[in-house]
């Protein structure tokens, strides 16, 4: 008996402690109180500015692809007619659009390699000299953080047939330069060349920094065992720069799919509509006042951007662990072929 007394006053005095346990658990400390309620505050600026000048406007537009609304409609925006997909429709059906969007993606097909390829090429080229490198990357990216009118502007005076400096060289040789920027076949070729020069400063600081993390010994290994410099680059360099490369094709890809400044200053779009963009058509009918067919424009765009996207995601993404290490055997394979 006296076993059973000391056994069970144990249990009846925990039973209590259990109860306030639970109600303690609920409580909430007023310092992690005070702390939520300050962050809140302290985002609640930008939370409205968020709403405002972004998701409500791009909710707004989104909606506005499925009306006619035009300039007229803007003191009674709640009057116009719901269209659902006949401005998609009538931009598939547009001449001038399908015109557009072939130009963007020649835009998109020349300018992209154009542009990476050159920034490797003076990235590895920086990688290797030693002095005034800080010289070179400063030199190369100037263009970059040069306001696009001031470098349309000098460009477009460089295109120039009467007294451009590209003809003026070619005339040193006894050529006749083209009309540059007022033939329907070189204009186009000749803007992306003008952006690619500028914008690569920006691929080259991003090359030479996955440059950089690459281990020396890897490619001192591979030259002690005989491999060419061209089998060092193929299957050590540009297999680890592989995430790098992804990163600097999506953000390229899809400044080529918006582009608009260097046709708006120096062609206008033209000749003949050779060189307008959708970006650039967009601008125009949201000028016109076709505020519907614009917004249906911009989101065809906006499609494109997220395809593309997926396609450099599913070709220069990283895939799973298999494949992963049936791409490593592949490239040891491919290292012991290129130092035989």
């Amino acid at each position: 008996m006296s076993l059973d007394t000391k056994v069970s006053s144990p249990d009846r005095g925990h039973q209590p402690r259990s109860g306030g346990g639970s109600s303690a658990s609920r409580h909430v400390d007023p310092t992690r109180r005070q702390q939520a309620l300050a962050a809140w505050v302290l985002a609640l600026p930008f939370t409205l500015l968020f709403l405002a000048f972004t998701l409500g406007p791009v909710l707004a537009s989104f909606g506005m692809s499925f009306t006619d609304m035009r300039r007229a409609d803007i003191r009674s925006p709640f009057a116009v007619a719901f269209v659902g997909l006949d401005n998609y429709v009538k931009l598939i059906e547009d001449p001038l659009f399908r015109k557009v969007t072939v130009n963007t993606l020649l835009y998109l097909v020349l300018g992209v390699p154009l542009t990476m390829a050159v920034a490797l090429g003076v990235a590895v080229l920086l990688n290797r000299i030693v002095r005034f490198k800080g010289f070179f990357r400063v030199g190369y990216y100037l263009p970059v953080v040069t306001s696009i009118v001031a470098v349309s502007v000098v460009w477009k005076y460089l295109y120039r047939d009467n007294g451009g400096v590209f003809n003026t060289m070619l005339s040193w040789v006894g050529l006749d330069g083209p009309a540059w920027l007022d033939s329907t076949t070189l204009a186009l070729p000749s803007l992306i060349v003008m952006a690619a020069w500028r914008n690569f400063g920006t691929l080259m600081i991003i090359f030479l920094a996955g440059l950089q993390t690459i281990p020396k010994e890897m490619n001192e290994a591979a030259e002690v065992d005989g491999a060419t410099g061209w089998g060092r680059f193929r299957y050590i360099t540009l297999p680890m720069l592989r995430p790098v490369l992804l990163f600097g094709a999506v953000i390229t890809g899809i400044g080529y799919l918006q582009f608009f400044e260097e046709a708006f200053v120096m062609t206008k779009g033209g000749p003949l509509d050779s060189t307008r963009s959708v970006t650039y058509f967009t601008f125009d009918q949201f000028g016109f006042g076709n505020f519907g067919y614009a917004a249906a424009a911009s989101y065809l765009l906006f499609l494109a951007v997220v395809l593309l996207t997926f396609v450099q995601f599913r070709l220069l993404g990283e895939r799973d662990d298999k494949v992963s290490k049936r791409q490593a055997k592949k490239a040891e394979k491919a290292r012991k072929e290129a130092m035989s």
